[in-house]
């Protein structure tokens, strides 16, 4: 496959790259989430890659920006992508759990409580206000965006959003072996929770059962006025979905050729299902010569921090693949 499945004839001049940053109480339930190494750090990660992404190093506490079986988080290919293109990242706090340690713009969100207990996102319609408000001021600043996301646990609250919006969804996992049962079984919890409240709108879904990324995402797209494309799998696929229903464009999709292959889920069908546009990034970290990355190639992560819309948007702006795929190489091997 080629590094990218299509070339879109785009050419921005002043892109930006931006990732929202969240929790969802899901990612601490035993066996959802691999983003951290126990189910409670899993609220540290936003934090921690977002240090990786704009300081090179995780700098508040002692970890390494690999997972125990040595693959490299996604986080290390997009500090890689901006470096190499000499882009400064801005986050947004969507509600996190634990303060973040760089510079963020806040649009001071709760963290997504569990959803089969109770609402996810009391604030979903505020938040997505905000979002509305940070797509115009993006929208003054730059003309493409890429925005990504961090949000562990986030493929299920997914799953659920997408369930709930009628799409038979079947999400990755950063896990090499995803944990399907865990994930049914939360659904099922969470659909008779959407049977019992009956939402009337597509925030009202995303109220019950969403994280708070998704509102301030679909607010940005709402609003931004310029290029932007959703860097992410599934995750951002609810976000489109959302933005579909709202009766608005549904803007690009980029990832990585890794979600799409993902056999225990159901990507490109549920793209197509909602009419998204997505390119496809194959870094070939196969062939890389570096046996974490080729962990990608198995399953392993997968996708994460707008790593695929990284790479996409540095080849956008005209590198090639060859230096793309060497700037990764040096990057994570420097932290190895």
């Amino acid at each position: 496959m080629a590094f990218v499945s299509k070339i879109p004839g785009i050419f921005p001049k002043n892109p930006i790259f931006c990732s929202i940053l969240a929790n969802t109480m899901l990612s601490t339930v035993p066996g959802v989430s691999g983003a951290g190494p126990s189910p409670e750090k899993t609220l540290l990660t936003p934090v921690l890659d977002s240090e990786l992404i704009v300081r090179g190093s995780i700098t508040s506490m002692p970890a390494r920006p690999d997972t125990p079986t040595g693959c490299p988080t996604p986080a290390s290919i997009t500090r890689a992508m901006t470096e190499l293109t000499g882009i400064n990242p801005l986050f947004i706090n969507a509600g996190l759990k634990h303060r973040p340690t760089v510079p963020c713009l806040d649009v001071y969100g709760e963290p997504g409580n569990d959803p089969r207990t109770t609402d996810a996102v009391p604030a979903a319609a505020e938040l997505y206000r905000k979002g509305r408000y940070a797509g115009r001021l993006l929208g003054g600043i730059s003309d493409a965006l890429v925005l990504g996301e961090c949000v562990p646990g986030g493929t299920t609250t997914a799953l659920c959003v997408l369930r709930g919006l009628g799409y038979h969804a079947q999400v990755s996992s950063s896990f090499v072996n995803n944990p399907v049962d865990i994930k049914e079984k939360i659904w099922d919890d969470v659909s008779a929770r959407i049977s019992a409240a009956k939402p009337e709108n597509v925030l009202d879904m995303v109220r019950i059962c969403g994280d708070p990324m998704m509102p301030v995402a679909a607010g940005i797209a709402s609003s931004y006025p310029g290029y932007l494309v959703l860097a992410g799998g599934t995750q951002m696929l609810a976000v489109a979905a959302i933005v579909k229903v709202s009766g608005i464009p549904v803007p690009a999709i980029a990832t990585t050729c890794y979600v799409r292959d993902d056999p225990s889920a159901n990507f490109s069908r549920v793209c197509d299902e909602i009419g998204a546009d997505v390119t496809y990034i194959d870094p070939d970290f196969g062939g890389i010569g570096h046996s974490g990355l080729a962990r990608y190639c198995i399953g392993e992560v997968k996708e994460g921090m707008g790593a695929g819309g990284a790479m996409y948007l540095s080849f956008l702006m005209g590198y090639r693949p060859e230096e793309i795929r060497k700037k990764i190489f040096d990057t994570v091997r420097a932290y190895s």
